[in-house]
């Protein structure tokens, strides 16, 4: 268990709960990765009184503590939201030192800690156009130095975030503006680009009538392909107006035919008009 030298709460300034690392040359960049390491397993443990089920899950599968909120983990039974994706900030704070150690050492910490720090890539259907990373595993850590912080105070642009270059201020090194907000924009734009794209493919294969050159319309169309109507579909190569025309064609000649079949036979003229009638008839 990693103990940090002070635990910063300035809610106020944006900044719920931060912990805070002082090195006064006493230990070198190795040592800070170690410090480093603590923090980001002790983010991923699970709280006590967990339900059986998902205690389950992360004893039998270790990576499952990513799919866990992070209301149900440890650490936030000891400190509050941050307010922003990941586990709870570290800051390293420098004294006492040259600008060419802290520069070494900020690049061993980002190399050698970039499994604890660094943001991972999104886990989706579109890995083209969306660009922004995952924060919510990662433990975000701030560097400067004491001179700085008592030179300019602690809410001027004094910090680094590991993983960017240049200085921010402190709310602003913290922020992920390539995180979460960011994948949720990306991904529904691309939701949106798929789905006129596939729209648009579908009407390029939407079938067109051998007979009208009309396109077919979704019914007619599912009409021909889905098997329990096709069998009844009729001429396949036509839309659903000349089907409709061809069935009611059918259907006249079928009724005339019925209705042919169904009248009395015609009387028949009688081939020789005065037989039969001989006896009667008036003798000239």
């Amino acid at each position: 268990m990693q103990r940090a030298d002070l635990v910063v709460r300035v809610p106020a300034a944006g900044v719920p709960v931060m912990l805070l690392e002082i090195d006064r040359r006493t230990e070198d960049a190795d040592d800070l990765v170690h410090k480093l390491r603590p923090y980001g397993e002790w983010g991923r443990l699970l709280a006590p009184g967990a339900d059986k089920h998902t205690a389950d899950l992360v004893r039998s599968r270790p990576d499952a503590i990513a799919s866990i909120d992070h209301e149900q983990r440890l650490w936030r039974r000891v400190y509050p939201p941050t307010g922003r994706e990941g586990l709870v900030p570290v800051a390293f704070v420098f004294a006492d030192t040259t600008e060419a150690k802290v520069s070494n050492t900020v690049a061993v910490l980002e190399e050698a800690g970039r499994r604890y720090w660094a943001p991972r890539r999104y886990d989706t259907l579109y890995p083209k156009a969306v660009t922004a990373r995952d924060y919510r595993q990662a433990v975000p850590v701030v560097v400067t130095t004491l001179e700085q912080l008592q030179e300019h105070g602690a809410g001027a642009a004094v910090w680094r975030r590991l993983g960017r270059t240049g200085e921010q201020t402190l709310t602003a090194a913290l922020d992920n503006p390539d995180g979460h907000a960011l994948y949720r924009a990306q991904e529904a734009r691309a939701d949106a680009a798929d789905e006129q794209r596939r729209a648009a493919q579908r009407e390029a294969e939407r079938p067109v009538c051998t007979r009208c050159g009309g396109k077919f319309t979704d019914e007619r169309w599912e009409e021909i392909t889905v098997h329990r109507t096709a069998v009844r579909a009729g001429d396949k190569s036509v839309c659903g107006p000349c089907h409709a025309g061809d069935v009611a064609r059918q259907e006249a000649a079928a009724e005339a035919a019925r209705l042919d079949a169904a009248a009395p036979p015609a009387p028949q003229d009688d081939p020789e008009p005065g037989r039969g009638r001989g006896w009667f008839r008036r003798r000239p």
